[in-house]
């Protein structure tokens, strides 16, 4: 009964996926944006949500235990960057392996992708050293709280700024097919292509908390800890929109939105909800923690260094899936 739920779910999301990425791609061509926001920004928060609401339920309306709450938000908070960063990046890769060959280029737009990994990695950076900052010292955890929020909403308005540059040089938001909704009758303006978003995003959300659902009933025969819980398996779901999304597109050869969906939803939640785990959880040094932050870091950085390098190549992104499987070595060992 569990498998037929999360086979179903699944399927949910990859039908939702589908409806998602499409309103979005006539949403950025309509309003004239460029690929990077509509990936870094509309596609990345949007499709971040499953993932952003199970550590705010965990924490305010979770159950009757404090710390297993706490265990569940601090795992939900790291986990979800450590799977973008290597598992989602890899899958990603995987899914174009044969048609690109592993010597394959990838070509996004280089200035965007730049700057999502340099605001996630000063972010990231500063929710490890929050690790160390005594309890005791709530106004010192505030500031970097206060910091990785302000972060954010500075990589929002530069990302804003460079759109209508990335437009002129060709790197406007194309819409590859008709809209669904507009399939069915209905016209094709604004109100269609917000209804089919909202669609989309409901059905993403849905399917996401329902996977979930059987992933905990399934993980619950394992006696996991809520805390590699959180930080291994609940991952695996919630990011299955960003996971669904840039393989999609990817195989589309809209490379710009595909790294911009997962670069995006980094930023995203190596921002804010860090900037809650600070301020709301215990945010201690364990074996777990550490060693997700640090695989974290280290994946984004080899991404950075390859882009730095001028070229990145389809096998690089499989030093990311080797980190993903480092890290449950360490945890599980």
């Amino acid at each position: 009964m569990v498998i037929a739920e999360l086979i179903f779910m699944l399927f949910v999301i990859l039908i939702a996926a589908e409806v998602f990425t499409n309103a979005l791609e006539h949403l950025g061509e309509r309003l004239k944006i460029s690929e990077g926001v509509t990936g870094s920004l509309f596609a990345a928060v949007g499709t971040a949500l499953p993932e952003t609401m199970v550590p705010l339920l965990a924490i305010f309306a979770g159950t009757g235990n404090t710390k297993v709450n706490e265990e569940i938000g601090v795992g939900a908070i790291l986990g979800a960057p450590l799977m973008l960063s290597t598992l989602s990046i890899f899958l990603m890769a995987l899914s174009v392996a044969k048609k690109r060959g592993l010597q394959g280029h990838f070509n996004p737009e280089r200035t965007g992708f730049t700057r999502d990994l340099n605001f996630f990695l000063g972010a990231f950076v500063l929710s490890g050293v929050a690790l160390f900052v005594p309890h005791d010292t709530p106004l010192l955890r505030g500031a970097l709280a206060f910091t990785m929020v302000l972060i954010y909403f500075v990589y929002i308005m530069l990302t804003l700024r460079a759109s209508a540059e990335l437009v002129k040089d060709g790197h406007a938001t194309e819409a590859g097919d008709k809209m669904f909704l507009a399939r069915v009758g209905l016209p094709q303006h604004m109100a269609t292509i917000i209804l089919q978003l909202a669609l989309g995003l409901g059905l993403l959300v849905g399917g996401a908390e329902g996977f979930i659902h059987g992933v905990e009933q399934a993980s619950t025969q394992f006696g996991i800890s809520a805390l590699l819980l959180s930080l291994m398996i609940i991952p695996v779901a919630t990011e299955l929109p960003e996971k669904v999304n840039s393989i999609l597109w990817i195989r589309r050869h809209k490379d710009t939105l595909a790294f911009g969906n997962i670069t995006g939803a980094m930023v995203f939640q190596g921002t804010l909800l860090p900037a809650i785990g600070v301020m709301l959880t215990p945010w201690a040094p364990q074996r777990e923690v550490l060693a997700g932050i640090a695989i974290t870091l280290i994946a984004s950085l080899w991404l950075r260094l390859m882009l730095a390098r001028g070229q990145l190549r389809v096998w690089h992104l499989a030093v990311n899936g080797a980190l993903y499987i480092a890290y449950l070595v360490i945890a599980l060992a």
